[in-house]
């Protein structure tokens, strides 16, 4: 239970401040103390082979310092990412690392063809990305499972994420529309190493992460991941992020026929949540001029707490040479409970002319427990003079959600304000409430049965086909209500190989967006209950995606940076819209995106590292149902997005490394008439390598200190990005 400080910021703040700085003590002793012993167990190995973990030397690893990757974590994907007729971005932990981000968020901004949307009242904080101008919030994975529930994710147990482009309801059943985002976990390796990074900046940065990884015996190994996290925001007033992980995990039977993986994975963040500033109404297109600081909610009073629990197991046993059966299983408990403030101008008190800002109460409490089980049977055969690549699976879900009213403001409670130019973010707030337990709560609860094949299909050293295809039989229920639906997706795709090094493909994939899960929004769906399960849904089949996408992909430098380019069209015929003589929710919508993407990965030279992208969307709302909105652009889709970031070794010791980022406008709104500008961020690192045990990493995030814009939810407000940052960091390695 969280408890409101009505007093003064300061006694409650150094109280949290022992605590947390407790939190770091004792993760740090963790990490000094394993430290030695595992590096004596390293000791002696003087003809291990030694590569690159996390920016430092450690022994016996399979991982180098290269941005690029040929393959994707996931088994459904039958082939190398060069030969697979989609487009997949792998953003690997070496550029997560050499960047300094901590977040899936600080990843998600900074790579093209993804813009984030915003949580409100209706919408539940936390993660929310647009792939390909698609909602992508519920499309998210972690190690091929769904990701249950809205959250926070960190990347301190993170391999790599990554992004799966275009429709991929074949793969991954409900949604994906605009395709889906998959977090790689970190897991035990036939090796003894121990990493210990300490970061400390500006804006009260402090953060230590310990990674843990021991032979046991042949063929078991245990890894073990820790962080500690605790930050101002930048360039924000009075706002706070404290967050802390735990990641065991266990593996039986490495290098053998049956191999097993336990794991588990614990965080906890706490942090003052905030919406930014006050837009809709401020009778400007774009944000109001403010200061980047002001915060208009109440820092004594506002918080925000969420706890995930993640256990997961993984059995694999081959039965015979090539031929593999998998089950993967995943126990997965959330909880997301806050109270934020929202700024906005209510046309009547607070407008730009009063210069007074209506702040609103916004509260949730929300449980949300997740069984998700696969079963596959993958591997090679040849029939014919054809070879085949192929996985076939079973998989069964059910997640329950449940949403509390957990807090609300004493009865009789006045409407709150803050001063638009001089707002104080400890100022006087009504009295708040706990709301009895005894308030029926809102559950909601899906179930998911499906079947699904793939195969690849080599015909020749020069051409295959790739087909894939799923059934899904989904129902959805409230206390009230029940909506069952079955579909089928489908993916088929041809590749030419003109040289073993390159190859050109086209492709063809569909999805399926039934109602009462969020992803697949776009245009007007927010407004016809895409999210929710309610009598104007219930009864309606699932809107439906389909994606063409021509592409092209070639290994060049002695195959060590990968170029990939496409053409694409996404296009929903059937979307969820309000008819506007019964007012009833119909499937008369019609939107579509269009574009075209470069992306680049890898090495130039042994010395100079690579990583980026173009993309160009062309998202249109093409019928919202009412005709208010007709040839609209789609909102929170910005038309141009681009980001390149480089590192060069000067020497063995000492490297350089800078990006660019850039957004273009993003209309806010189905009416186009609120937007972002476009903006453009710059960010630079130093490294140096002070031994083959420890290193130094100089971050500047946002070096240009450019007030940009995250997020909005509608325009009624803009979420302000983080301003400038500079970190320092340590690493220890063994």
């Amino acid at each position: 239970m969280h408890e409101v400080n009505h007093g003064a910021q300061a006694e409650g703040g150094q109280a949290s401040s022992r605590t947390r700085s407790g939190a770091f003590l004792a993760l740090s002793c963790v990490g000094l103390i394993a430290a030695p012993a595992l590096a004596q167990d390293t000791a002696g190995s003087g003809e291990a082979d030694q590569r690159r973990l996390g920016g430092m030397t450690v022994t016996d690893t399979a991982i180098d310092d290269s941005y690029d990757r040929k393959e994707a974590s996931s088994v459904k994907f039958r082939q190398p990412l060069l030969d697979t007729p989609k487009s997949v971005t792998v953003i690997p932990r070496e550029v997560i690392e050499d960047r300094g981000f901590t977040s899936l968020v600080d990843i998600l901004r900074t790579t093209p063809g993804i813009t984030m949307g915003s949580g409100e009242g209706g919408t539940p904080m936390g993660d929310r990305p647009l792939v390909r101008g698609y909602e992508s919030a519920t499309d998210m994975q972690i190690d091929g499972l769904r990701s249950v529930g809205r959250f926070s994710h960190e990347v301190y147990n993170l391999e790599s994420v990554e992004i799966v482009k275009g429709p991929s309801g074949a793969l991954n059943g409900r949604g994906s529309t605009g395709g889906a985002i998959n977090l790689v976990t970190k897991t035990p390796h036939a090796a003894d190493f121990v990493t210990i990074r300490g970061t400390a900046g500006t804006d009260e940065t402090k953060r230590l992460t310990v990674d843990v990884n021991h032979q046991l015996t042949d063929g078991i190994a245990i890894r073990v991941n820790a962080m500690g996290h605790d930050a101002d925001v930048a360039g924000r007033d009075a706002l706070t992020v404290s967050r802390w992980g735990f990641s065991p995990s266990v593996a039986f039977g490495l290098g053998g026929p049956l191999r097993a993986t336990l794991a588990y994975s614990y965080l906890r963040t706490d942090h003052i949540p905030d919406f930014g500033h006050p837009f809709q109404n401020s009778g400007t297109t774009t944000p109001p001029k403010l200061r980047r600081g002001n915060v208009y909610g109440f820092a004594n009073r506002d918080f925000r707490e969420t706890e995930g629990h993640f256990g997961s197991a993984v059995l694999e046993y081959d039965l015979v040479p090539g031929i593999t059966l998998r089950n993967s299983t995943r126990l997965v408990r959330t909880t997301n409970e806050y109270i934020v403030s929202r700024p906005s101008f209510n046309t009547t008190t607070a407008t730009p002319t009063t210069g007074l800002v209506a702040v609103d109460f916004r509260a949730a409490n929300i449980l949300t427990e997740g069984f998700l089980n696969q079963t596959d049977l993958r591997g090679k055969f040849e029939t014919g003079g054809i070879g085949h690549s192929f996985i076939a699976g079973v998989e069964y879900s059910k997640e329950k959600q449940r949403n509390r009213p957990a807090w609300a403001q004493a009865p009789g409670s006045a409407t709150l304000f803050q001063p638009l130019y001089n707002p104080d973010p400890y100022a006087t707030f009504n009295p708040i409430v706990k709301t009895p337990f005894t308030t029926p709560a809102v559950p909601i609860e899906h179930k998911t049965k499906a079947a699904f094949l793939f195969d690849t299909l080599t015909l020749s050293d020069q051409l295959q086909v790739n087909l894939g295809i799923r059934y899904d039989d989904y129902e959805v229920s409230d206390s009230t209500r029940d909506a069952k639906n079955d579909f089928w997706n489908y993916q088929a795709g041809v590749v030419y190989k003109p040289l073993p090094n390159g190859s050109i493909y086209v492709s063809y994939g569909t999805s399926s967006n039934p109602s009462g899960e969020c992803a697949g929004m776009a245009g007007g769906a927010e407004g016809a209950g895409a999210c929710t399960l309610n009598n104007n849904n219930v009864n309606l089949k699932p809107e439906r995606a389909k994606s063409w996408e021509l592409g092209t992909k070639w290994d060049l430098f002695d195959e060590q940076l990968s170029l990939t380019a496409a053409v694409f069209q996404t296009k929903k015929t059937n979307a969820r819209a309000t008819d506007p003589i019964t007012g009833t929710v119909q499937l008369i919508g019609n939107n579509r995106v269009r574009g075209f993407e470069f992306g680049v990965s890898g090495n130039i030279t042994p010395q100079w590292n690579l990583f980026g992208g173009y993309t160009y969307l062309d998202a249109k709302l093409i019928d919202d149902g009412a005709g208010n909105n007709d040839g609209n652009k789609i909102k929170f889709v910005a038309p141009h997005s681009f980001s390149i970031w480089t590192t060069y070794n000067i020497t063995p010791e000492f490297n350089i490394g800078g990006g660019v980022n850039y957004t273009g406008s993003r209309y806010v709104n189905d009416a186009n008439t609120q937007k972002f500008k476009p903006y453009t961020r710059v960010d630079a690192t130093i490294g140096y390598k002070v031994t083959d045990n420890l290193d130094l990493r100089l971050n500047a995030q946002n070096l240009t200190n450019k007030l940009y814009y995250d997020a909005s939810h509608v325009g009624l407000f803009a979420n302000v990005a983080p301003g400038r940052s500079v970190l320092l960091s340590a690493g220890l390695s063994y």
